[in-house]
């Protein structure tokens, strides 16, 4: 059941007919023919074009209309072989070359797949940038079989002369182009009409700065949110009877009714994200690059579960989301939560923890196998990955790393009888650090009877510059924003950032953000390639779904709510496997290494999509805009008593606005302006003309006197689509 459910979406989107990107790679065919031109080292009988099956068998087809980098060369493309049983075989691309006599047209030769049999007649593609080329056909074993040409493929012949590229799209120019709704989706928790605008107006590189530059509070603080994070402080491992939640006789009525559920559950800090996600605009990139942090730099609430102490980890996250990398290690290093989480603070030389070594290594910074620049493992001569580290490694990283515990003592500026101190850096306890010599990466010798503080210093040192961490936090970080399969290419565009920004700074936030989000493989207007993108995880589905549409109070709600929603959205995500803050294990919600079933496709987010769960997303959109109703939908304000115990408690609800959708149904009564904006507006105009019939047709049905409901179909199923579930 999980394979088909994972199977319908992925093959609902790769089943689009969609027009070819004008600066869509082109795959030269035979004259008059939709047939491959091509070249192989091996091949049934001579002078035939007919592709022996194996994988020494290597061929060579041409494609043009492609711009490259400086660099940029095969590791840039990725190409497929589909049968008539709709199977689709990877292929490894091996080179790229421009040919002398035309310049404007590359061979490039890839290995055939070594479990493709002779299937006969199939389609071949190649990608670029998140585009697909036109399929040719191309002959396995044999010619012929029942593989159908795609819908309007014409021959595209070797060309004469180079072919002519439209110029750039200019930044000021029509409104809801796809690259800018593209841009808002990875970059924000969701576009909107009033961003649109601005981007409009201003583009890309000045709206990064904007986000990225230093905001302060009326008193002159830093501040790294929109709203204020709760005032919630630390509280003692056992609740005290006045906020432990319960009431009788000997234990007195709590300090005030929620307190209980403010200082020991993760309710107060999951309304305040889901308000900055929805509102926050001056901090959105931060929140969006802070969220991802919190998916590699793991601590979960359900082990640490005070919001007073979680609170701290999330403002080194936001703190350090555009500083350095490096001090990011130290700083979420020597946090308490994280040290609660993985043990580093209860490791001492008496009783060593491996726990937080090893997660920094594997998860944090350096990951289980020797990199290429590109992000591609490294292979050895029997073409098996080399690991990154052994046992002996963790171990000696484990000496380091011990001694620190929790600030308790005289001279922490917020310790506190009988609490854990959750908020000052942990403290090196001399006693409890092994001064033995440590052996680290490389070879570097930590030489016996130093300072555990030298100790640490040079141990980050040691992880930060060892050449893994700029692909691999790269590679992350772009799966977490843009695509989850991205290019070599891209990733090592990205890591080379990484390791030295335009002034020669290694690790700089600022400019790996930027280099991931304005790189070409993540920005144009169209995305054909039916492995780009990512499914949207269920927080980014639920915000997307709210916040484009004017989110606000629900009906009934009080002055004190400002029009505002109170952000109670984590009754939407929960179900779909997404509790926020509350990660089952440090590895996060999923596994960011998940392969789909079947696939040879990375999908991180699927690792948590199940039929359940894919049930429940259409749940949540009608439950938001019911479009057999007049009712107001979204979710409403719940006070009931006991509001300790109510989990769905929400004192001003969630709503989202369609006025200026039913304005459109109401003045084209054919449905196709409202369709057009929804289309733009969520899809990034990619909409199939069968999805766009399909949609039509429902709205039509609807009674043109009825623009409520027309507005509510139309939004229903688009947001119920497969293509919207695919951020791309």
């Amino acid at each position: 059941m999980l394979a088909a459910a994972f199977w319908c979406l992925f093959i609902s989107i790769a089943a689009l007919a969609v027009p070819l990107p004008e600066d869509a790679p082109i795959l030269i065919s035979e004259p008059g023919s939709t047939r491959a031109l091509l070249e192989t080292k091996r091949s049934s009988d001579a002078g035939t074009t007919i592709v022996k099956p194996g994988s020494d068998t290597i061929v060579t087809v041409f494609v043009t209309n492609i711009e490259l980098l400086k660099y940029e060369g095969a590791t840039a493309f990725r190409a497929d072989i589909q049968d008539s049983r709709y199977y689709r075989y990877p292929l490894q691309v091996i080179s790229l070359q421009p040919l002398a006599d035309r310049p404007w047209v590359y061979a490039l030769r890839f290995r055939l797949h070594s479990e493709m049999a002779a299937v006969g007649d199939a389609l071949l593609r190649v990608t670029w940038r998140g585009m697909s080329s036109n399929r040719v056909r191309i002959a396995i074993g044999h010619q012929g079989g029942k593989m159908p040409d795609d819908e309007g493929a014409v021959p595209t012949p070797m060309p004469d002369v180079a072919p002519g590229h439209p110029a750039t799209e200019a930044r000021v120019g029509l409104p809801w182009t796809g690259d800018r709704v593209r841009f808002m989706t990875q970059a924000t928790f969701g576009p909107h009409t009033s961003l649109e605008y601005r981007l409009r107006r201003i583009g890309y590189s000045t709206w990064l700065e904007e986000q990225m530059e230093e905001k302060r509070d009326a008193n002159g603080d830093l501040r790294y949110s929109t709203f204020p994070y709760p005032a919630i402080p630390p509280m003692g491992v056992v609740p005290p009877p006045d906020c432990n939640g319960t009431f009788g006789v000997g234990d007195p009525t709590d300090r005030y009714t929620l307190c209980f559920r403010d200082h020991y559950t993760m309710f107060p800090l999951q309304n305040w994200f889901y308000r900055e996600a929805l509102y926050g605009e001056d901090q959105q990139l931060r929140r969006r690059v802070s969220w991802a942090l919190s998916q590699i730099f793991v601590v979960g609430g359900r082990e640490v579960i005070q919001t007073g102490r979680m609170i701290p980890y999330l403002k080194v996250l936001d703190r350090n989301a555009f500083g350095n990398y490096r001090n990011l290690l130290r700083d979420i290093t020597l946090n308490p939560a994280m040290g609660a989480y993985l043990d580093m603070a209860i490791s001492t030389v008496q009783a060593p923890n491996e726990n937080y070594a090893r997660e920094i290594l594997q998860l944090f910074s350096i990951g289980v196998d020797v990199l290429n620049p590109d992000g591609t493992p490294r292979l050895d001569q029997n073409g098996n990955r080399i690991p990154t580290y052994d046992q002996n490694i963790v171990n000696n990283f484990t000496k380091v790393l011990t001694g620190w515990t929790f600030c308790n003592t005289a001279g922490c500026p917020n310790a506190q009888p009988g609490i854990v101190n959750y908020i000052d850096n942990l403290r090196l306890n001399p006693a409890n650090h092994d001064t033995s010599q440590k052996v680290l990466f490389g070879g570097t010798v930590l030489p016996a009877g130093q300072s555990g503080d030298a100790d640490f210093d040079q141990a980050l040192d040691n992880i930060f510059y060892h050449p893994n961490v700029g692909p691999f936090v790269s590679k992350l970080l772009i799966q977490q924003l843009v695509t989850s399969n991205p290019t070599p290419a891209y990733v090592g565009r990205v890591a080379a950032v990484f390791n030295s920004n335009s002034s020669g700074v290694r690790g700089d936030m600022k400019a790996v953000i930027r280099a991931i989000l304005l790189d070409p493989e993540a920005r144009g207007n169209f995305k054909t390639d039916p492995d780009y993108g990512h499914l949207r995880e269920p927080v980014l589905f639920v915000t997307n779904v709210v916040r484009p549409f004017n989110p606000m109070a629900n009906t009934g709600a009080t002055v004190a709510c400002g029009g505002l929603s109170d952000g109670v959205l984590n009754i939407a995500s929960l179900p779909l496997e997404q509790d926020v803050f509350m990660p089952p294990t440090v590895f996060n919600y999923y596994p960011m290494d998940y392969i789909i079933p079947g696939t040879n496709l990375a999908g991180p987010e699927f690792g948590i999509f199940s039929t359940g769960t894919a049930l429940k997303r259409p749940n949540f959109v009608n439950q938001m805009a019911p479009p057999g109703s007049t009712v107001v939908g979204g979710i409403p304000r719940n006070i009931n008593a006991p509001v300790n115990t109510n989990i769905n408690y929400a004192p001003c609800g969630t709503k989202i606005d369609l006025s200026r959708f039913q304005t459109l149904a109401s003045s084209d009564t054919t449905g196709e302006a409202l369709v057009q904006a929804l289309n733009v507006e969520m899809l990034h105009g990619g909409m199939s003309a069968a999805m766009r019939s399909d949609i039509l047709t429902a709205v039509q049905a609807v009674s043109s006197a009825n623009p409520l409901k027309r507005a509510r179909t139309a939004f229903y199923l688009v947001a119920t689509s497969p293509q919207f579930q695919v951020q791309r």
